[in-house]
């Protein structure tokens, strides 16, 4: 058998994953005793495996995620109100696939950001795009992009994404730029897509900062309608974690 041919072919076809599955059945002495079918069964599911793997990669590249955070890694031990069935619920992901919203709130400290990026690794792993930004770095690329002619394309990248990010939201009153690119964001996502937004302020003080009343209505209608909702509570962990080993440390 010509072995290189069939490798250079292989190369050719960008089978990588393929190529490297069929030198280790060469290199190993058990291979033989395999079918044809066996083997090649062998050989598409590696390089299946590879290319699914790449294609995750990517997506959690793309994502540009604050932490590396996982649902399995939630701490559901600590006091603020966070409920294991919930999250679990929200992991099997029917709220993406149903192009709905969710809303985390709580005070600093007690893992907002982490459990959002919990939630788009979970929707990376299952297949679906995803983006996380900070809610004025997204309002600098807005503004950055008018300047450089680009706010339609980056409107339309934010469009097609899967499960888009805001986090720490509301840290600062709206200007009316910001609230005016803001409406534009979520209205070209309503039913579209799902966007997951994170904040220090409970849904019900969002209008305040928003800041003009008709913008904050339509804002609220199509972030709050349809939106799953997790209300933290509790303590900074931040603060748990740093408290030296006997000065009231739990």
């Amino acid at each position: 058998m010509l072995t290189q041919p069939t490798l250079d072919h292989m190369n050719a076809m960008k089978m990588f994953f393929m190529v490297d599955a069929f030198q280790r059945q060469l290199a190993s002495t058990q291979s033989s005793a395999l079918s044809f079918e066996e083997r090649l069964g062998l050989l598409i599911d590696a390089e299946w495996s590879g290319r699914e793997q790449r294609k995750l990669d990517q997506r959690l590249r793309t994502a540009r995620l604050r932490h590396s955070a996982s649902i399995e890694d939630v701490d559901f031990k600590a006091h603020r109100g966070l409920s294991r069935d919930l999250v679990l619920s929200l992991g099997r992901g029917d709220w993406l696939r149903e192009r709905q919203n969710l809303l985390i709130t709580g005070p600093t400290g007690v893992g907002k950001s982490y459990l959002a990026c919990a939630f788009a690794e979970r929707a990376c792993r299952s297949g679906f795009t995803a983006l996380y930004l900070r809610a004025p770095r997204l309002y600098q690329e807005l503004a950055v992009s008018r300047g450089d002619g680009s706010y339609g394309r980056l409107l339309a990248r934010l469009t097609r994404t899967q499960l888009l990010i805001i986090d720490d939201w509301g840290l600062a009153p709206l200007k009316d730029q910001e609230r005016r690119d803001l409406l534009e964001v979520v209205e070209d996502r309503y039913e579209r897509a799902s966007t997951l937004i994170t904040s220090q302020l409970p849904i019900k003080a969002w209008h305040e900062v928003i800041g003009d009343a008709t913008l904050a209505d339509a804002i609220c209608d199509r972030l709050v309608h349809c939106a799953h909702r997790l209300e933290l509570k509790g303590p900074s962990l931040r603060e748990a974690k740093a408290r030296p080993a006997g000065k009231g440390a739990a």
